[in-house]
């Protein structure tokens, strides 16, 4: 077979649920240091910005141009989102 017969197609992405939006640096920042073990951060903002994809309300006030995940992670700044102390 010649190769010059060959159209190639690209494959289409399988659609999302949510719009995926780069997180911005500096909230990471931030937030890891209120939470400072990395993997419990990331744990706490992935649960939160599944919470935010299923349709539960940001804790704060928002613009369009922020993702799930720079909401995620400015709810844990400003001290909306914690962590429960195992001892209470």
């Amino acid at each position: 077979m010649d190769d010059s017969n060959i159209v190639p197609f690209e494959r289409p992405k399988p659609p999302s649920g949510y719009h995926a939006k780069s997180m911005k640096s500096s909230l990471v920042d931030q937030a890891s240091e209120i939470i400072t073990d990395p993997q419990i951060l990331v744990n706490v903002v992935s649960k939160r910005v599944a919470q935010l994809n299923q349709g539960r309300s940001p804790l704060i006030d928002t613009v369009p141009s922020m993702g799930a995940a720079d909401i995620a992670l400015t709810e844990i700044i400003e001290g909306k989102v914690v962590l429960k102390d195992e001892e209470e």
